[in-house]
């Protein structure tokens, strides 16, 4: 699987490029600026891209508009976003071509190797993996009395973050230690009570329902 990796600070590049090497990963290109990354996306055809919000020469969204800009010309390449902080409106950018192959994870995360190795390989094949104080961040702006999220008992909304997160039923079950029928009797009430179509496919719904927290705030 061969990746392009975007990082401006030298040891955490680096240090990426070593944790994905011993992972059986391809590390196509590893850059510092937009320019490279953008030249990197284009000339090298990646199976997925790993990238750091802020990157030179502009030092705010720089990576994130060279990943986007990628995916445009090559709709569904994966994606993986790293950020220094939340920013709901980078995650809600990339989600907003309703395609998956996409995450977005706090820089935190890269120091569990594993979290960190299985958010690139979900990207890579088509998921999504999303950062759990993003959708933490998400469920809270609206939990409103008003609120078609107040309808979800506590255990839905902890079924929901976790789908948010790109879980499939079979995880979800297991590390919430329930039946997996358990989960889908959830996960269809979840959606009923969203107004959402039931579907099976991870993916669409995990974007399904991040649209759906993340507009009309």
């Amino acid at each position: 699987m061969r990746v392009v990796l975007a990082e401006d600070l030298f040891l955490l590049r680096d240090g990426l490029v070593r944790l994905l090497q011993a992972h059986g990963f391809e590390i196509a290109a590893a850059v510092e600026s937009g320019p490279e990354l953008a030249a990197a996306l284009a000339e090298l055809d990646p199976d997925v891209a790993v990238v750091d919000v802020r990157l030179p020469p502009t030092h705010t969204d720089e990576g994130l508009q060279c990943a986007l800009d990628a995916r445009r010309q090559r709709p569904g390449l994966p994606v993986l976003v790293l950020s220094q902080h939340v920013e709901q409106l980078y995650a809600r950018e990339l989600l907003a071509d309703g395609t998956g192959g996409v995450g977005y994870l706090l820089k935190d995360r890269v120091f569990d190797a594993e979290q960190f190795v299985d958010a690139v390989r979900r990207v890579a094949a088509g998921g999504t993996a999303m950062d759990p104080q993003v959708i933490q961040q998400l469920l809270a702006r609206r939990s409103g009395d008003d609120r078609p999220l107040a309808r979800l008992t506590p255990r839905e909304l902890e079924v929901l973050e976790l789908m948010a997160q790109g879980r499939s039923n079979a995880a979800i079950a297991g590390k919430l230690v329930v039946t997996e029928r358990a989960i889908a009797k959830h996960t269809a009430n979840i959606f009923a009570k969203l107004g959402l179509e039931v579907s099976d496919d991870d993916n669409r719904r995990v974007l399904a329902v991040l649209a759906y927290l993340d507009h009309g705030r």
